[in-house]
């Protein structure tokens, strides 16, 4: 099966169902699987109080949480119109509750599965109200332990639902390559026996292709129409070019790992012939002659004795006379 790449448009329209509407064709053109938002009442994501992270204050400012996330909301109607918009293009709406009322809103129009984000890994309730659901689950893992991630398993499992795929990450935007750590993917395949993929917050398109190199079956990764436009997001984000070739990139590394059988490739097999070499006369050699090292070598083309049966040639007799480099037979 192919690996799954979700577009994680996320607020990066800035409130406007105008933009979000352009991201949706940007990440249709880009060949994505999927366009993923976030779907939130500010008031209730936040308190008044909640401060912003440091990449948040550096690209919008020292307002609150609060009245950042008021700025980036798209109702529900809006998201309604944005799910038809989906349809109608032919590319998978998704999108991130971060409120009970958001669960409820977006469960009843009918997504395909839940995307849980890092800061919600360890908030009980609203694991329960997802995994009862039943809907399939893939979880970042950001900020998280190995036991963290254990316990948000057993309450999804135990309240319905049934299939689960991990996404480690690292939530820092953006992420410095040494914070990366792509071998705690494959640390928690091997903990917890689930299909395991990458949300990527590094600049660039290198680490979710090498994630992909490394068995995740899922790719998640954030993208903008224009990194200098104003928001929390647009500064980690791809550009819809870069987005199309970080898609056609996984593609190619996704055909290039293969079956893991070691035989030659349909491709290469007509190459067999012009790089390998045979047992020929190094000089002309009379029928009967005894075979030495001072009449045979070895020399391309591969279409004659093989060269790994050199000592079962050797003080043989020249069935026939052979010319100067012409295939020696037995």
């Amino acid at each position: 099966m192919s690996v799954y790449i979700i577009a994680e448009a996320g607020v990066n329209h800035n409130g406007s169902f105008a933009i979000a509407c352009q991201l949706v064709d940007a990440a249709k053109s880009a060949g994505v699987d999927c366009i993923k938002f976030q779907t939130f009442k500010s008031t209730n994501l936040v308190s008044h109080t909640a401060k912003k992270a440091e990449y948040q204050k550096a690209t919008t400012g020292d307002s609150s949480q609060q009245d950042m996330l008021r700025k980036l909301e798209l109702s529900y109607d809006e998201f309604i119109q944005l799910k038809a918009y989906c349809d109608k293009v032919g590319i998978c709406f998704l999108s991130t509750p971060f409120d009970f009322e958001s669960i409820v809103f977006l469960n009843a129009i009918d997504m395909p599965f839940w995307k849980i984000p890092s800061g919600e890994i360890t908030n009980l309730p609203y694991l329960l109200a997802l995994a009862k659901t039943g809907k399939p689950v893939v979880m970042s893992t950001g900020m998280c332990e190995l036991h963290e991630i254990e316990a948000a398993i057993k309450v999804l499992k135990e309240n319905g639902t049934k299939e689960i795929t991990l996404l480690h990450c690292n939530t820092e935007y953006p992420t410095p390559f040494e914070d990366v750590n792509l071998r705690a993917m494959q640390t928690m395949r091997e903990t917890f026996g689930l299909e395991v993929g990458y949300s990527d917050h590094t600049k660039g398109i290198e680490v979710p292709v090498a994630a992909v190199a490394m068995g995740a079956t899922v790719i998640e990764k954030h993208f903008t129409l224009d990194r200098n436009m104003e928001g929390p997001d647009h500064k980690a984000s791809l550009q819809p070019d870069e987005l199309a070739a970080m898609v056609q990139s996984i593609r190619n590394i996704e055909a290039a790992l293969g079956t893991g059988k070691k035989t030659p490739s349909p491709s290469e097999r007509k190459n067999i012939v012009i790089a390998r070499k045979s047992i020929v006369a190094l000089r002309d050699i009379m029928a009967g002659e005894i075979l030495t090292e001072d009449n045979i070598t070895v020399k391309r083309p591969g279409s004659g004795v093989s060269p790994m049966k050199w000592f079962e040639v050797l003080g043989t007799r020249a069935v026939r006379d052979f010319k100067e480099d012409e295939l020696i037979e037995l």
